[in-house]
Parts: structure tokens; sequence; C-alpha cells
């Protein structure tokens, strides 16, 4: 940190920093020796950083002489006396140089002495921390009218908490969930992210409040819960590890209801589903509904929650990988993060059910794969579409054989409407006709407007498993691509269709650091519900 900042006196004509100057003096000695000199250079300016008695003792000694010193001393040259330390620069030169160093790095700068300490107080240099590192621009000046510094703001609320900013998914068993932290006015809000009431997959998500933290009182920040109908309550976050946290509420009898828990369940279903019981008559999903409120009520909003990112996105992907909201069938709406891996785009789980938990891989596509669909006549016949993407199974795994047995492979002939595709070609195809799309007769849907007409598509393979993640398989179905914000598989063998929508809400600090951590955390996700 302060050799960015040496750098800047630099820039603005306080002369040379220490280490240059004293490899200068030591310019006749030998290489090796020069290189020990920068080692303790470097190690110096660490220990000077990291001890608050060696920096207040070096600058409590009153003018530059105590501070260190960036001039050579013995320049001859005629004009303006030049600024042997950072101490001599003007205040607001200062002020600017500390604005742009990150948030983190100014309470370590705090302890180097009493002028930095007193320069450190100036609002502006917060406001412009909380502005760049947090998106705050027109809540701090309604926070400044109620009397709240940025400093303070910064300091006790943002900095203390901005390790859970972003995007978490709760371990709710198969169930999961989508968690966005994010600093909301001058509060950082957990907001849950329910799907849309079934089967509407184009409405909005839904939010519901989770917790919230604040700075009303001034001395340290209050942890509330927002869970139940009685209003905020006492609540607490504690950091397990690193990319995981987890809530707890201290007054969990604000979330029980006067008509026990026949009043909670009936509210519970009017927000998750839209309707009461009796507008259900399937006894299937009923009996689905009614264990998905037992099992996900007993939690009382106790929840571990661990990181989870937006995947990468290359010029090369089919569309733009992201979230979208997914029909499955029974189950409702759920949750799935798309995103492209070379020639295999992939569908997992945010949220899921008691067959298929989340975390999942839920559908897996073959980029090299396409399949060129007939007229409107034979899409309509279930058997004509089975025997045209079965087709296209069977040399997809004939070609996995061969590539697992080298020695024995042959040329293996290219599957049905892939003439000639190079790997991962198919996937740069955005320029492809749009040709007329429906549903063979038979095929189940939860929703009748879907759209008529696709881009292109591909073959695919869909999880599937019996109750409780038994049995598990992968089997084979179609992938649609619709628009940049929709798409569509049919599965083969449950002779049904789910329609998925793009979740289009802005989602900051989500944003994976590389392929790599987010290819980990995929697996990570897997391993949570296997």
């Amino acid at each position: 940190m302060l050799s960015r900042m040496a750098v800047c006196a630099r820039l603005c004509g306080a002369g040379q920093s220490r280490r240059c100057r004293r490899r200068q003096r030591h310019s006749q000695a030998d290489q090796g020796s020069d290189s020990e000199m920068d080692m303790d250079d470097e190690e110096e300016e660490e220990r000077v950083v990291g001890s608050s008695v060696s920096r207040s003792s070096s600058c409590h000694n009153s003018g530059p002489s105590g501070a260190a010193r960036l001039g050579s001393g013995d320049s001859a040259s005629a004009g303006p006396p030049r600024p042997q330390s950072l101490l001599d620069l003007p205040p607001e030169l200062l002020v600017e140089i500390c604005s742009s160093l990150p948030g983190t790095a100014l309470p370590n700068l705090a302890l180097v002495c009493k002028k930095f300490r007193q320069i450190l107080n100036t609002e502006t240099i917060w406001r412009r921390r909380c502005k760049e590192e947090f998106g705050m621009s027109d809540d701090l000046r309604k926070m400044e009218i109620v009397g709240m510094s940025s400093r303070d703001l910064y300091v006790k609320l943002l900095h203390p908490y901005r390790h859970i900013l972003g995007l978490w998914q709760p371990d709710i068993g198969p169930y999961g969930g989508l968690l966005n932290v994010v600093v909301d006015g001058l509060f950082i809000i957990g907001w849950m992210y329910l799907p849309p009431h079934d089967p509407r997959v184009e409405d909005p998500m839904r939010r519901r409040p989770l917790f919230r933290i604040h700075l009303w009182e001034k001395n340290k920040a209050t942890i509330e819960c927002m869970y139940g109908h009685k209003g905020p309550h006492k609540g607490d976050i504690q950091t397990v590890k690193k990319d995981e946290f987890s809530t707890k509420c201290n007054q969990t009898d604000h979330h029980r209801m006067p008509g026990g828990r026949q009043e909670e369940f009936r509210t519970w279903l009017q927000e998750e589903w839209g309707r009461t019981l009796e507008d259900i008559f399937h006894e299937h999903m009923q009996e689905l509904i009614l264990m998905k409120f037992i099992y996900t009520s007993q939690y009382d909003n106790c929840l571990t929650y661990r990181r989870i990112y937006l995947p990468p996105c290359l010029p090369s992907d089919l569309l733009k990988p992201g979230l979208f909201k997914g029909t499955y069938g029974s189950h409702g709406l759920e949750i799935i993060m798309l995103s492209f891996h070379e020639s295999k785009a992939k569908a997992t789980k945010l949220t899921g059910d008691p067959n298929v938990p989340a975390g999942q891989l839920t559908l897996e596509i073959d980029l090299n794969c396409p399949v060129r669909l007939p007229d409107l006549e034979h899409q309509r016949s279930m058997e004509e579409l089975s025997r045209l993407v079965l087709g296209v199974h069977e040399e997809a795994q004939r070609g996995l054989q061969s590539r697992d047995t080298p020695s024995e492979a042959a040329e293996v002939p290219s599957p049905q409407g892939a003439e000639d595709v190079e790997p991962g070609a198919a996937a740069c195809s955005h320029t492809s006709e749009a040709q007329p799309f429906v549903l063979p007769l038979g095929v189940m849907t939860r929703n009748e407007e879907y759209p008529r007409t696709c881009k292109m598509c591909f073959y695919g393979t869909g999880l599937i498993a019996g109750h409780g993640f038994t049995s598990p398989e992968r089997t084979p179905g179609l992938f649609a691509l619709f628009d940049d914000d929709r798409f569509g598989f049919i599965w083969l063998e449950l002779k049904s269709f789910s329609l998925y929508s793009r979740l289009t809400d802005q989602l900051s600090h989500a944003q994976a650091p590389s392929m790599e951590r987010f290819e980990a955390m995929l697996r990570n996700m897997q391993s949570w519900t296997s």
C-alpha cells in the first residue's frame, strides 16, 4: 500500500521512492547483494505496514524528518523546493490519493501517523469508496440527512459484511433455493428468489426478504430476521468458513400464527402456489406440496448458505448463459443454471424436488449433435420424433464407445442433421433460420403457450430418478432453442415438455472469478445433494 502511495507521490512531483534511492547508492554492489537488498526493502515496508507502533513513532516526530523520505535531498537545481515526503503534499492531494485506494487498505493507512488519520476522516474519501465499491449514490444523500457519515457506513456495515454479498444456495435438503444478498438503500438485505406461480414461467421472479442488516444504532450493525408475518425481529449471522455462512433467528415465536399449523400452511400455499389445496385436484401433487411444507418449515430460517457464481460468458456460446425458470410437471417451477463447456451445454438445478434434488445436472446438451426437424405433419408424431432422436442417441453412444477404445476405433458416421460438423461449430451457428415447431401429440406440457418457431435443435439427455433420488438415469430428449431468452426440452421417456424462460433480474457480486472456479463449484453442488 505504501509503495502504491510512493508511486502516486512520484507522479505528483514528490521525488523518488526510498527503494530507488537505495538502489542508486548501492549501484556498484554485485547482483547478488542487490537482490538481497530488494528483499530487505520489501520486508521493511511490510513491517512498516504491519506494525502500528513503528508507524506511529515514525510520524509523531513532528515535521517531514519523521516521515518516509521520498526526495534525494541533494538536488542543486533552481526552482521551488520539492516535497521531501508524502506528508509534505497538500491535503487536497492526499485526499485524492487516498480516495483512489481500495477501502480495505485505508484502516491500515490510518495507523501510520496522526496526519494520515486526520486525512482519512474526510467524508469525500469514504463517499467515493461507497459509490465505487457498492454502487451507492442517492442513498448517501439520504444517509447524510439523518446524520450518518459515509465513513461509519463503510467501516461498520459495508466492509464487515461485504463477504456475504452475492448469490447463495441454502441447504434445504433436496429443495435448495436462490438467495441474493445486496446493498439495498441503507440496508444489506438477503432476498430469497422464488419462481413465479406455476405454470406462468415467463412471469417475473418473486422476492421474499429473509434477513436485513442496518446501522440505525451508530455503534454497531443490527441483524434482523424478516421471516414470518410479525415484522422484523432479532437474528444473527455467523461466518462458518470461506464461501459459507449461516443465519439464525433468535425469536422463532415471531414465525408462528394464531391459527396454528393449518393457518401457516394455508398462507404458505397461497404464497408458494397462488392457490388453495382444494384447487389442486391431482392427489400426487397435493402430497408433494404438503411434503415440501413440512420439510421446509422446520428450519425456521436457521439455514446454512453456500456461495454460487453465475457462469462465465464466451463469444462462442450458443446463447448467453445464466439463470432460467423451468416447468417440472407436478413439482411446479424450478430454477436452473445454464452454462457452456466447449461442446456441451449443462443445466444445473438451483432448486429441486424429492426426485431430482437441487445441485444435480438436470440437462446435458451435445452441441455437436444438431437435429433437423421434419415438416410440421411429421413433428406431430411421437413415433417419428422418437425415431429421429434415438437415431442420434445411438450414433452418439457409438462415438463415446469408440473414443473409450481407441485401438478398435473406426470412422463414425455423423448423427442425422450434423453433416460435417466441427467440434463446437454448432454452438457458434447463431444465424440459423427459424423453423416451425410443434409438440407431438400425447406430449404433456404445463404451458400450452410455448413458441411455435425455433432457431435450432440438439440432441441431449435429461436426468430422471425415483423418489429420494433413487435409480437416477440419463434419458434422451430434444433440446429446442426458441430465442435468446427461451428454450425447451422434450423428455422422450416421460412424454413431457419443459419450457424455460430467462431470469432477467440484475445480479451483482455474482460473476465467477474464472472458469476453473465455476466448474469446481458445479462439482461441489452435486456433492452437496448426492
